[in-house]
């Protein structure tokens, strides 16, 4: 799921415009939403960062907050005629991501795909989503969620995941190294080894065959930890087989692999 998230938002960023704005538009398009909360709700965006999306669009014109006569302490979102006009143009845009995202696969494989994620994002009812590269973000951060959730006690996140056992794998290596075997781009993997370089799960040392650069390796702490990612990660996919079903869950990763073909 991370790597497939990873080029949805590489593309999402390099072509614009970003799908969670272009789902709060396309949503409202249809109806005012009652409040902030439920649009979140609907939209399985946490509360926090949709309240600063709203922020973001309203600050552009494409929405307006009006108060709620049925309860004043909540506001109803409108779209406005500027939000409107822009949301045409984020659908082409959208939807030529859409498709590009999913040509390795046929439109009975999009089709199920979409109604996988959609599961994932909203087991408990229907999605008012419509774009598989929105979909895919959502899938990944409630997961990712899960996840933190498990390895909070142990000062882990679930971007975390796969350092630990790489780091274990490769033994003392240079940072360029360990983002290359991990598909990261070198700033993403330096946040992430200062992290745990702080927590004391990491180790900077000297790199033996070049004394100008670092080689990172575990500590003791580091890889007393690596029990507890493996479980927590066990425990994501029990999680996901809970959501889907076994054979649910084994279709949405085949459909998700076949993307990266």
């Amino acid at each position: 799921m991370r790597r497939v998230f990873t080029t949805v938002t590489a593309h999402a960023v390099q072509d614009g415009p970003q799908s969670r704005e272009f789902v709060v538009l396309d949503i409202l398009a249809d109806e005012d939403s009652p409040s902030q909360q439920d649009l979140a709700h609907r939209l399985g965006i946490n509360r926090t960062i949709m309240v600063r999306l709203l922020d973001r669009l309203q600050e552009t014109g494409y929405v307006v907050r009006t108060r709620n006569p049925a309860n004043r302490r909540t506001y109803v979102l409108s779209l406005t005629e500027a939000g409107r006009s822009a949301l045409d143009g984020m659908r082409h845009a959208v939807a030529a991501r859409d498709a590009r995202l999913t040509g390795a696969l046929t439109e009975p494989e999009r089709q199920r795909l979409t109604a996988l994620l959609t599961k994932v994002v909203a087991d408990d009812g229907p999605s008012a989503i419509h774009s598989i590269e929105h979909l895919i973000a959502q899938a990944h951060y409630r997961l990712r969620r899960l996840g933190d959730h498990r390895l909070a006690a142990h000062g882990l996140r679930t971007r975390h995941f796969a350092l630990l056992p790489a780091l274990d794998r490769l033994g003392p290596c240079p940072q360029e190294q360990l983002a290359r075997y991990l598909h990261l781009t070198e700033p993403a993997a330096a946040s992430l080894i200062e992290e745990l370089v702080k927590a004391g799960i990491v180790s900077r040392g000297q790199d033996p065959h070049d004394r100008r650069r670092y080689a990172l390796q575990l500590t003791d702490l580091g890889r007393a930890r690596i029990p507890a990612v493996r479980e927590a990660l066990d425990s994501m996919e029990h999680d996901l087989d809970d959501i889907l079903g076994p054979d649910g869950a084994q279709e949405l990763r085949t459909l998700l692999t076949k993307l990266l073909s």
